[in-house]
């Protein structure tokens, strides 16, 4: 058993220490040593020559650009007529809202006279008189009256308000002042007298109020 071991320590000394075996070894080694560094060539050259890019291509990128662009112009062009349309409807809108609401405004002029004229008939009348001894004076005062009334109630139905600011503030918007006056007892600025009363049309001033403005003395 001893001599068995001994003769193969003895072989494989031999075959590592075979001269053909040395001499093949730096051939392997060097061909490896090529093979890797033509290798890594090849990578270095691989990257240093990509190809260009071809003239289709270029085309094709630059209609992508150009298309791009388009795309974004037509874009903003139609958020802006979008906002162009919902001006144009909210204003037509505000338009229709408007002329429902004083479309009757020339016909209310119209009837102011007459609601003047009423109330300038009572007023003339001397309450004095107006007694069941005088019952056809009476008669006409009371109708006269009821008329007066029933005319204001039609016009607060439709939102026409009259406008008396006997001791306010003087107020441009609402008022017309007819002349100006020092008043004992009260406030420079506000109205002494009304001579025409005003009115408001669902709160925009139809006719301004004439009246006298008490200033300071």
């Amino acid at each position: 058993m001893a001599n068995w071991c001994v003769r193969a320590v003895r072989q494989s000394y031999t075959v590592i220490s075979s001269p053909t075996l040395l001499r093949a070894t730096p051939r392997l080694l060097c061909t490896a040593a090529q093979q890797k560094s033509a290798g890594s060539g090849t990578e270095e050259q691989n990257v240093a020559q990509k190809p260009e890019p071809s003239a289709a291509e270029k085309a094709l990128t630059e209609e992508k650009m150009q298309l791009e662009e388009q795309l974004k112009d037509v874009t903003d062009r139609y958020k802006r007529a979008l906002a162009d349309t919902e001006n144009l409807r909210q204003r037509s809108q505000k338009m229709i809202d408007d002329a429902k609401l004083y479309g009757i405004q020339g016909f209310c002029k119209d009837l102011l006279e007459v609601a003047d004229i009423l109330e300038k008939a009572t007023e003339s009348v001397p309450q004095s008189e107006v007694t069941a001894a005088n019952p056809h004076l009476k008669n006409l005062y009371d109708g006269l009256v009821m008329t007066e009334v029933q005319i204001q109630k039609v016009f607060s139905k439709h939102g026409l308000v009259k406008l008396n600011p006997d001791g306010q503030k003087f107020d441009p918007y609402e008022h017309e002042a007819v002349f100006h006056a020092p008043v004992e007892g009260k406030e420079p600025g506000t109205i002494a007298l009304v001579t025409k009363v005003g009115y408001k049309l669902h709160g925009r001033t139809l006719r301004p109020a004439l009246v006298g403005v008490v200033k300071a003395p």
